[in-house]
């Protein structure tokens, strides 16, 4: 059985990586991976959204066991998974909810709707998503 923590602990340079990811892939949903110990956030995996969509995102099978392994080799675990919602705010979708298949992961999501990028952090488990705090610290 999974024990999700219960917050995610990020640096503020893990914060900005993602950031400019996002940035740089709108119009497109931007997606990756977080990994890290002890639900402390070291290191940030950008993914390739097969889908190039602004409205969803899909990471090629290959590249995410290619990462995996990375991860284990820096012995590190899988602590998040992101992407941006260019135009929506920081919510799970349904479909976000629906293929969500990492129930130890938080799941981020960075909103780009507004003028100030925002973020919102979740479990999601059994269908449902269960916000969660997210801190970025220097």
């Amino acid at each position: 059985m999974v024990y999700p923590i219960p917050a995610l602990f990020a640096s503020h340079r893990v914060w900005k990586e993602m950031l400019i990811h996002c940035l740089e892939e709108r119009p497109y949903e931007a997606c990756g991976l977080l990994s890290g110990r002890m639900g402390r956030v070291e290191t940030i995996w950008r993914m390739v959204n097969v889908d190039r969509s602004p409205v969803s995102f899909y990471m090629d099978p290959e590249q995410i066991r290619t990462v995996f392994q990375a991860i284990q080799e820096r012995g590190e675990q899988l602590a998040g998974v992101y992407h941006s919602h260019p135009t929506a705010p920081p919510i799970p979708s349904k479909e976000d909810i629906a293929y969500a298949t990492y129930p130890e992961a938080a799941y981020l999501i960075v909103s780009l709707a507004n003028k100030q990028p925002t973020v919102g952090s979740y479990r999601i488990i059994d269908q449902r998503a269960i916000p969660i705090p997210v801190t970025f610290f220097a």
